[in-house]
C-alpha cells in the first residue's frame, strides 16, 4: 500500500427535496383542496475517524463525494424521504484543512469519531402548507434548499506516542525494527526512507507507538532533502528519539543541526522532551565513544546514551526509558480530563 499524507477533494451535501402543486381528485369528495406533500430533507455529509487506516490513499482514486438529495413530495400529503448521510471514513490523525490549507476546520483524533461537516438542505413545502381561509386552491410550492460544498484538503498526522529524529543514515529505521515488529526499507545510503513508519513497542504489560520519519538535512525548513514535510507526524508525539549517527566526525554539529530544523518549523516541535542517543556503537572503539559522547554532551541539555541498533546495545534500556515518559504523559492527560468532567480548576 503506498503512504499517502495529503489529499485535496470536493465534499457536497445533499439538496433538499422539491415541495409539489397537488390537489384531492377523487370522486364524490368535494372541495377537495391542496394536498401536495413537503420535499424530503437532503443529506448530511459526515466526517468519521475509523480503526484499520493508515494512510490517505483511497483518496487518490476518489475525490468527488456527493450525498443524496431529498426524494420530492407527492400529492395526498405525502412527504418525500430524507436522503440517507454519506459518511466520508478517514484514518486517525486526519486533519480537515481549508482550501488555503491554513484553516483547520477539523481534526479527527479518537476513533469512533463523527462530525456532522455538511448539513443537508432543508426540503421544500408542498402547496399544502399556503392553504388559509383567503388562499384555498394556492398553486405554488417550494423548492428544496442546496446542499454545502467546498474543497478542501485531508493532512494525516499519524497518531504516535514518540518520534525518531536525526539525520539521514542515523539508523533511525534499524532502531525501529529492532525494538518492534516493522520491517521498515533498510540501506547503506541515504534517505532510505521516503514515507513515515510505525511500529508498535512492548515493554512489560504496556505498549506505544513508535513514528520514524524521513532523516532531515541543513536546509530542510527552506525545502532542502525532503523538507520538513514529514515533520507533522511527530506534531502528536509525546517524546522525541534523536539518534546521532556516533560514525561520523562532528556529532555536536549534527545534533545542532536537526535542533535548528525542528525550532525553525515550529509547532512547538524543539520544547518536547527529547532523550539523546549515540548510535552505532558497535562501528566505535570505547576510545572513540567516550571522546564523541563528550563532545555531543557539551551541547546536549541532558544525559547522552550509547545504543547501537545493529548489535542490540543499549535499546532495551532507552525502550524502557521512552515508556517511563509516556506513561508520565498518558496519566498527565487523564488527571486533567478527570478535573475537568469534575468541574475541578486548579
Amino acid at each position: 500500500m503506498k503512504f499517502l499524507d495529503e489529499a485535496k477533494i470536493y465534499l457536497k451535501s445533499g439538496d433538499g427535496g422539491n415541495g409539489v402543486v397537488s390537489f384531492r381528485r377523487e370522486k364524490y369528495i368535494e372541495y377537495g383542496g391542496p394536498d401536495g406533500g413537503d420535499g424530503g430533507r437532503g443529506a448530511d455529509l459526515v466526517i468519521e475517524c475509523v480503526a484499520g487506516l493508515n494512510t490517505l490513499i483511497d483518496f487518490r482514486y476518489k475525490q468527488h463525494f456527493k450525498a443524496p438529495r431529498g426524494v420530492d413530495g407527492a400529492g395526498k400529503n405525502r412527504s418525500g424521504l430524507s436522503g440517507k448521510p454519506l459518511v466520508v471514513k478517514v484514518p486517525p490523525g486526519t486533519q480537515i484543512l481549508d482550501e488555503d490549507k491554513e484553516s483547520v476546520l477539523l481534526d479527527m483524533t479518537e476513533v469512533g469519531q463523527r462530525e456532522v461537516f455538511l448539513k443537508g438542505g432543508n426540503g421544500g413545502f408542498g402547496n399544502a402548507r399556503f392553504k388559509s381561509s383567503t388562499n384555498q386552491a394556492p398553486r405554488h410550492a417550494n423548492p428544496g434548499l442546496e446542499g454545502e460544498e467546498r474543497w478542501v484538503w485531508l493532512r494525516l498526522k499519524l497518531i504516535a506516542d514518540a518520534g525518531l529524529v536525526g539525520l539521514p543514515n542515523a539508523g533511525k529505521s534499524t532502531f525501529l525494527s529492532a525494538c518492534t515488529r516493522a520491517h521498515p526499507k533498510i540501506a547503506d545510503y541515504p534517505f532510505t526512507t521516503l514515507h513515515p513508519n510505525l511500529g508498535v513497542a512492548s515493554v512489560e504489560n504496556r505498549t506505544f507507538v513508535l513514528a520514524d520519519i524521513p532523516g532531515l538535512i541543513e536546509g530542510a525548513s527552506e525545502g532542502a532533502g525532503l523538507g520538513t514535510r514529514f515533520l507533522g507526524h511527530i506534531e502528536r508525539c509525546g517524546v522525541l528519539l534523536h539518534l546521532v549517527d556516533g560514525t561520523q566526525e562532528n556529532v555536536a554539529e549534527a545534533y545542532k543541526t536537526i535542533r535548528g530544523e525542528l525550532e525553525a518549523y515550529g509547532a512547538n516541535l524543539d520544547e518536547k522532551q527529547e532523550i539523546v542517543a549515540l548510535n552505532k556503537a558497535d562501528a566505535l572503539d570505547d576510545e572513540t565513544i567516550t571522546e564523541r559522547r563528550k563532545e555531543l554532551s557539551a551541547v546536549v541539555d541532558g544525559s547522552v546514551h550509547v545504543i547501537s541498533a545493529v548489535s542490540g546495545k543499549g535499546v532495551r534500556e532507552i525502550t524502557y526509558e521512552l515508556d517511563r515518559i509516556i506513561t508520565e504523559t498518558r496519566a498527565g492527560m487523564n488527571q486533567d480530563e478527570t478535573e475537568v468532567e469534575e468541574g475541578y480548576y486548579p
